[in-house]
């Protein structure tokens, strides 16, 4: 009785603190503001070019691959683009790197270079889907057929167009060297071995950082955990791209842009498999098209209002010049027209973490995505996932104790195999690899994929689980059965197994609460935004808004699902271990009317 009392007792208390979490951040609405990072910020935000630049930078370069015309639109074959579904264009995109790619407060992928994609596609007449993924895989996923296109302000360096081809350019790209105001880093000629220089794994950043400056940076997975490292002074300086350093750089954060420079080969262009031709004419074809009416110079104008550098324009080298308003007039009149304000005091040690892990605002518009959308897909990935890896991980066991060498051995060379690869490697072979093959079946989405790879990997750690669950049983167990008339598959299955899986139960439920964080993996292979988990959605909003406090609100939800679980698997081990309560010493009271009539 204690037992279940203490279940419901965690279960209410993790209730109570995600409804303490609403209640106070509702309560605040008044105290605190955010922005969204994933809205258009408009002209009022014009910028002129960067004047801080890095003299020492390497220069563009020589133009090799913007083409001198296009194909003509109505000389496009629609038919002929080799797209994955007909009349659709798959689009692999990210969710965390506003204002150029990200999912807004709606759930919606957008941002300057998803809007422009899309105008591209209304101009050949073909719908849009975008899924997200990470920038790490994106460029194999286009290669390998999972998406048509990947849009994620992709620099097209020669190292990349060695596994994709890319269309003409549509943006450009300066990147920003963040770093703490009055600090030892002033300058990119002031990084060296002994500075710890952040940036996004995979990035041009990167890129620049290793093979240019001979740096060996610390790598990320996303701008905002590097952010949030600077910050915390975690790492001395951050290499961004210029739209995300500006974006994420609030008052009172004590960090600034010390220097910019041109990224490499200083081109910005949609990746497209690299034998897809076709394609990459219509998407060049469709990009003149917008440019020529306009639609390039009003997105550019809305999203990502910025001076263009000296000798640029996007497109091909035959598309008009585009027209846009005098930014660097607009941002001067701008900056002296501001009424003056007093310099914000920078932030302590402690209000940096406040704001950064515990903005209530933020908890608050977080929890109903989560409750919606997150929390759903968590439970269906970790459960059925976990129930087909249950099963299989049984077979194993039985398999891997088997007197046949031909049951044995293979289910061994599994266990070994599964248990050793990391679980996004064995997820990317899965959604991946697999994925093309059943393409029919799945309609090109990898989201059970992504469930079946979880429960490949489970079963190898739940076979283990059993096997050793069945071999802890007392041999005389078997040996009363037999004794008894028991076949070896009827005592194993009504004696032995029963008795080992007893034994093991709170090994399984570890291994089921592992299934349920490691649920966000998938987003690697790229899911639509009705797919996103906990993590997945939590991010987004941190994205958003530059705040990690999404993120802190997932884990919530994430102990409102694993800790009842842990206690009530304990309080029915321990019924099983124990029996229920011993009662046999009370009588009722007609027992007790015939002991003392006998008596």
């Amino acid at each position: 009785m204690t037992r279940s009392r203490s279940v419901r007792v965690w279960i209410l208390a993790v209730l109570a603190l995600l409804l303490a979490v609403t209640a106070t951040a509702c309560s605040s609405d008044g105290e605190r503001t955010t922005t969204d990072l994933c809205s258009p910020p408009g002209v009022g935000a014009a910028a002129a070019a960067p004047t801080n630049l890095d003299a020492a930078a390497a220069q563009a370069g020589e133009d090799r691959y913007t083409t001198p015309t296009t194909v003509p639109l109505d000389q496009i074959d629609v038919g002929a683009l080799g797209l994955i579904t007909p009349g659709v264009l798959s689009v692999g995109t990210l969710s965390d790197a506003p204002p150029s790619i990200c999912v807004n407060s709606a759930g919606t992928f957008t941002g300057f270079d998803n809007e422009l994609l899309k105008a591209v596609a209304a101009e050949l007449g073909l719908q849009i889907q975008f899924s997200g993924t990470e920038f790490a895989g994106l460029l194999s996923q286009v290669a390998n057929g999972r998406f048509d296109v990947g849009s994620s302000s992709i620099t097209t360096t020669d190292e990349r167009r060695n596994t994709v081809g890319f269309t003409n350019g549509y943006d450009f790209g300066y990147f920003s060297l963040v770093a703490p105001n009055g600090g030892k880093v002033q300058s990119f000629s002031d990084l060296n071995s002994s500075t710890r220089i952040g940036v996004v794994q995979g990035t041009v950043q990167d890129d620049y950082v290793v093979n240019t400056l001979k740096l060996d940076p610390v790598k990320f997975p996303d701008y905002n955990t590097a952010y949030a490292n600077l910050k915390t002074g975690q790492i001395d300086a951050w290499v961004a791209p210029s739209q995300q350093a500006e974006g994420a750089i609030q008052p009172g954060d004590n960090t600034s842009i010390v220097q910019n420079t041109f990224s490499l080969n200083n081109f910005v262009g949609w990746a497209v498999a690299r034998g897809n031709q076709p394609l990459t004419d219509a998407l060049n074809a469709g990009l003149d098209a917008v440019i020529a009416d306009g639609t390039w110079s009003e997105l550019y104008t809305e999203w990502v209002p910025r001076e263009l550098p000296p000798g640029w324009k996007p497109g091909s080298k035959a598309a008009p010049e585009p027209v846009l308003p005098d930014f660097a007039a607009l941002a001067a009149e701008q900056a002296g027209a501001g009424t003056p304000t007093e310099p914000v005091a920078a932030k302590s040690t402690l209000e940096q973490l406040r704001d950064t892990f515990f903005n209530w605002e933020l908890y608050r518009q977080a929890i109903p995505d989560l409750f919606t959308t997150g929390l759903p897909n968590t439970v269906i990935l970790a459960a059925t996932s976990g129930i087909v890896g249950t099963v299989l991980g049984m077979l194993l066991a039985v398999a891997g104790i088997s007197r046949t060498r031909w049951l044995r051995w293979p289910a061994r060379i599994y266990t070994d195999i599964f248990r050793g690869l990391p679980a996004v490697v064995i997820i990317l072979l899965v959604g991946l690899g697999v994925g093309p093959v059943v393409s029919g079946v799945t309609g090109n989405n990898p989201y059970w994929l992504g469930a079946a790879a979880l429960a490949l990997l489970a079963a190898a750690y739940i076979g283990e689980i059993f096997r050793s669950g069945i071999q802890s049983v007392e041999p005389g167990q078997m040996e009363a059965a037999r004794a008894i008339g028991f076949g070896y598959r009827r005592a194993m299955t009504l004696v032995v197994i029963p008795q080992g899986v007893r034994r093991v139960l709170p090994a399984l439920m570890n291994q089921f609460i592992s299934l349920i964080k490691d649920s966000s993996l998938i987003y690697f292979l790229g899911l639509l935004a009705s797919q996103r988990e906990l993590f997945a959605v939590g991010r987004d909003l941190n994205a958003q808004t530059g705040n990690l406090s999404p993120l802190v609100a997932a884990g919530l939800f994430y102990l409102a699902l694993t800790i009842p679980l842990t206690h009530l698997v304990n309080y029915i081990d321990r019924r099983l271990r124990t029996g229920k309560a011993d009662t046999s010493g009370t009588l009722d009271d007609l027992e007790q009317a015939i002991v003392v009539e006998r008596a």
